[in-house]
C-alpha cells in the first residue's frame, strides 16, 4: 500500500487549513498553491512550503491543472487534495494525477464523471432502485421541446429545468406554466452554457415545501461503503447553503434508514471510493428523491465530524492509501446535535450581495463545543476573486434546543468590522420559530427573510454593530495592554506578511 508522505493542497482558505492540520498530526508534510491574491494567507503561511501558481483569477491559478500538477512534481508531493470547489469534482483532473503517479485524493474519475452528469446519475438511480423526481429521463434537445411540455403538464406544474453538467443554482429555472417553457429552457441553457460550458438542461417535477437533506456516505477499496448520517441545509439564498445542523428534525428513524439505505446504493452504483454526499430533496409528505451526488468532502462536514467524533479528513487519507475503513456501519453512531453557520462577507439586507474589504477587527467566539474554522485573519482582505466566506462557526451540544441556544451565544460574541456578514441573518434565523420548532424549508429565506422589511434588518445590523462597539469600548484597556504572547504571535504574523 503506497504511504503518503507530501500532500499538495489544491485549494485555499480554511478547507486548506483544515487539511493542513489533519496531515500534521499525521506527520505528513504539506504544499500550499496560491494565487497573488493569497500570498500572505494563513494556509499559506501554515503550510511546510508554497508555490505561486498564478493570478488572482481563479482561471489563471486555482483552475489551471498544469501549474498545480507542475507543483506537485517540482516539490515532490507524492498526493493531492483538491479540497472542494474548483478542481475538486473535475474528472479530468483526478485523469492527470493518475497519469502522473500522483494519488488524488478523491474518487475515481469515472465515478466524478458519472455523477457530475445530472442526467447520466438519474439513469443510474433507475438502476439503483433510488427515487428520483419525476421528469425527463436524458438532455432535453430542441426537438424534443413539444415532447417534453407533454412530460411537463403530465407530471403537473410548477417544474424544474436543470443543468445537466453542474448546480449550485446555475442554469436552473422554476416554470410555473406552459406560456413560460420555452422562454425558460432558453434562459436555463445560456447560463448553463456559460457556468460549465455544456447547454444541456433536463426536466424534472418541482417540489412542494421541499427539504434539503443530504447523506455522507464513505467508502473504501476493498467494496466497504458506510454512511454517517444525514445533514438538514434547507437554509440556503441562490440554492446555496447558509445554515446546516445534523440530525434533521424532520426524519423519522424509519425514513432515515431508507435514504441511508439509498445514498449507500447510490454510491455503490457508480464503484465510489472515498468521502462522498449523497443529496436528496423530501417533500412534504415525506417522499425522498435523489438530487445529486457531490463527489468530494463537503463544506458542512464538521457537521458530522461533531455529531460522530470522525476525523473525515484523516479516512481521506486513510483511503486514498488504500487502507479498509477501520469501522462498520455499527461502530459509527450519533452524539447530540450540532449546527453549523457560514459567515459570509455579504449584506443580508441587500439580497446577500458580496460586501468585501479589510477586516479590520476579527474576534472569534470560544467556549466548550464551539468551532470556527476560518481561513481569514484580522487584519487581512477578503478578496472578489473568490468565495466570500469567512469562517464556518459550528457548536455541538447535547440536544437540538441546547445547541440552538449555544450558536446564538456564539454568534453574538462574534466580532468582525471592516465588512457586512452574515451574522444577523443566521440569528434571525436561529430565533425564529419555524427554525425552532423544525418546520422550515429551502424557501425560509424567501417566505420568512425577504418579506420583513429592510428597515426591520437593517435595524438588526444596526443591534449588531451597538453591540459590537460596546464590546469594543470594553475590551479597550485589555487591547493596549496586549499579552507579551499575543503582541509577539501578531509582530510574528506581520513579519511573515512583509
Amino acid at each position: 500500500m503506497p504511504s503518503i508522505k507530501k500532500v499538495l493542497i489544491a485549494n485555499r482558505g480554511e478547507i486548506s487549513l483544515r487539511i493542513i492540520r489533519t496531515c500534521r498530526e499525521r506527520n505528513i508534510r504539506t504544499v500550499a498553491v496560491y494565487s497573488s491574491a493569497d500570498e500572505t494567507s494563513p494556509h499559506v503561511l501554515a503550510a511546510d512550503q508554497s508555490v505561486h501558481i498564478g493570478n488572482a483569477p481563479s482561471a489563471e491559478s486555482y483552475l489551471v491543472m498544469e501549474r498545480i500538477i507542475d507543483a506537485a512534481k517540482k516539490t515532490g508531493a507524492d498526493a493531492i487534495h483538491p479540497g472542494y470547489g474548483f478542481l475538486s469534482e473535475n474528472a479530468q483532473f483526478a485523469h492527470l494525477c493518475g497519469e502522473e503517479g500522483i494519488i488524488f485524493i478523491g474518487p475515481e474519475p469515472g465515478s466524478i464523471a458519472m455523477m457530475g452528469d445530472k442526467t447520466r446519475a438519474r439513469e443510474l438511480m433507475a438502476k439503483a432502485g433510488v427515487p428520483y423526481p419525476p421528469g425527463t429521463e436524458s438532455a432535453l434537445e430542441d426537438k424534443d421541446i413539444e415532447e417534453v411540455k407533454k412530460i411537463a403538464a403530465e407530471i403537473g406544474y410548477p417544474v424544474l429545468i436543470k443543468a445537466a453538467a453542474g448546480g449550485g443554482g446555475k442554469g436552473m429555472r422554476i416554470v410555473y406554466s406552459e406560456v413560460d417553457f420555452e422562454k425558460s429552457v432558453k434562459s436555463a441553457r445560456s447560463e448553463a452554457k456559460s457556468s460549465f460550458g455544456d447547454e444541456r438542461v433536463f426536466v424534472e417535477k418541482y417540489l412542494e415545501e421541499p427539504r434539503h437533506i443530504e447523506f455522507q456516505i464513505f467508502a473504501d477499496q476493498h467494496g466497504k461503503v458506510v454512511h454517517m448520517f444525514e445533514r438538514e441545509c434547507s437554509i440556503q439564498r441562490r440554492h446555496q447553503k447558509v445554515i446546516e445542523e445534523a440530525p434533521s428534525e424532520v426524519l423519522t428513524e424509519d425514513l432515515r434508514e431508507k435514504m441511508a439505505e439509498a445514498a449507500i446504493a447510490a454510491a455503490k452504483s457508480c464503484g465510489y471510493v472515498g468521502a462522498g454526499t449523497v443529496e436528496f430533496l423530501v417533500d412534504k409528505h415525506l417522499n425522498f428523491y435523489f438530487l445529486e451526488m457531490n463527489t468530494r468532502l463537503q463544506v458542512e462536514h464538521p457537521v458530522t465530524e461533531m455529531i460522530t467524533g470522525l476525523d473525515l479528513v484523516g479516512l481521506q487519507i486513510d483511503v486514498a492509501e488504500g487502507k479498509k475503513l477501520p469501522l462498520c456501519q455499527e461502530d459509527i453512531r450519533r452524539n447530540g446535535h450540532a449546527i453549523e453557520c457560514r459567515v459570509y462577507a455579504e449584506d443580508p439586507a441587500n439580497q446577500f450581495l458580496p460586501s468585501t474589504g479589510y477586516l479590520s477587527r476579527h474576534r472569534i467566539p470560544s467556549g466548550p463545543g464551539v468551532r470556527v474554522d476560518a481561513g481569514i485573519e484580522e487584519g487581512q482582505e477578503v478578496p472578489v476573486y473568490y468565495d466570500p466566506m469567512i469562517s464556518k462557526l459550528c457548536v455541538h451540544a447535547s440536544g437540538r434546543n441546547k445547541a440552538i441556544s449555544k450558536m446564538i451565544r456564539a454568534l453574538e460574541e462574534y466580532e468582525i468590522s471592516g465588512v457586512r456578514t452574515t451574522i444577523p441573518f443566521c440569528k434571525f434565523t436561529l430565533e425564529h420559530e419555524k427554525f425552532r420548532n423544525g418546520t422550515y424549508d429551502t424557501h425560509f429565506v424567501k417566505d420568512q427573510f425577504m418579506v420583513k422589511k429592510s428597515s426591520d434588518f437593517k435595524h438588526i445590523n444596526v443591534a449588531a454593530v451597538v453591540s459590537s462597539l460596546l464590546k469594543m469600548s470594553e475590551n479597550h484597556s485589555e487591547s493596549h495592554s496586549e499579552s507579551s504572547a499575543d503582541s509577539s504571535r501578531k509582530s510574528n504574523w506581520w513579519r511573515k506578511r512583509k
